[in-house]
């Protein structure tokens, strides 16, 4: 097995922090040229990389992932994130986290997804509600499989009549807002994924000096593995090598439609994880 030494690993590291855990088609050749080998084989060198920007102090257990969008050759890393004295079930998978990682910077088909280990059935069911999740290949340190064989007899969107899937929804309009917030904002408010709850929402964590993340909600049909868009910014400043209470916050923006709100009590808890006083703009949209 094909593996990056120790001075390779750390220079990827660091460019992985600048380019917040993206690399491009261009690079994945590169690297394939470096360590002569297949695709999946580099996918499962670059595990180790993503798995430097865990954030676990309640299981102390750090997994990487890496999400592969076959439509751009492109690569995402992801990797777990635990908030201390916050409810487990707000931890972020590292499967969650590639797959937000990859969706937020503009995927369309996630193909293929390298985990340092097994996925459990949470992540399973996460990933299960991306488009082609049937075709979905899974490679493992000592194993390669696929989703359709790794999740039999599953339960999917099409179990709740949903014809929508995660990165293949259609985009929403939006017709007023409470408040204004940031183009960017708007564009990750109007890409969410909510068709169970009908409730579009996405956050922005602006900083001081290291620029803006962003989180946008992805709802799973057996809802508990949905993401909230907390979650996902949070996940997006840890694959920059960051931490919230280690950064000047400037400003952080919930956005939500409204009539449908069930976020910000979620992202209230999220941020009482952390030593910050950065308080929460709540913003409420009204779509046509």
């Amino acid at each position: 097995m094909a593996v990056f030494n120790p001075q390779q690993l750390q220079q990827l590291e660091q460019q992985a922090k600048s380019n917040r855990g993206h690399f491009s088609h261009a690079q994945l050749d590169e690297l394939q040229s470096q360590l002569g080998c297949d695709l999946d084989t580099l996918l499962k060198a670059l595990l180790p990389v993503a798995a430097t920007f865990s954030q676990a102090p309640i299981s102390h257990f750090n997994v990487g992932a890496v999400a592969f969008d076959k439509t751009t050759g492109s690569a995402y890393l992801g990797a777990n994130l635990e908030f201390s004295h916050q409810a487990l079930s707000l931890v972020v998978h590292a499967e969650q986290s590639a797959i937000n990682n990859a969706w937020l910077n503009g995927a369309n088909e996630i193909s293929r997804m390298a985990i340092s280990d097994a996925p459990c059935g949470y992540c399973r069911q996460f990933m299960n509600e991306l488009d082609k999740s049937a075709e979905l290949a899974i490679m493992l340190p000592t194993l390669n499989t696929s989703l359709g064989e790794l999740l039999p007899s599953a339960f999917g969107p099409q179990d709740l009549d949903n014809s929508q899937r995660l990165m293949a929804s259609s985009q929403s309009r939006i017709e007023r807002l409470s408040k204004e917030m940031s183009e960017t904002l708007r564009a990750h408010l109007q890409n969410a994924y909510a068709p169970y709850s009908g409730n579009l929402s996405a956050v922005e964590i602006s900083t001081q000096t290291h620029g803006q993340f962003y989180g946008r909600y992805a709802e799973n049909a057996a809802y508990s593995p949905s993401l909230s868009p907390m979650q996902g910014a949070l996940s997006q400043l840890a694959l920059a090598g960051l931490k919230l209470d280690e950064i000047v916050i400037s400003a952080i923006t919930l956005v939500e439609t409204k009539g449908h709100e069930n976020q910000k009590a979620v992202a209230d808890a999220v941020l009482q994880s952390y030593a910050t006083d950065a308080t929460l703009t709540h913003v409420l949209a009204e779509f046509k």
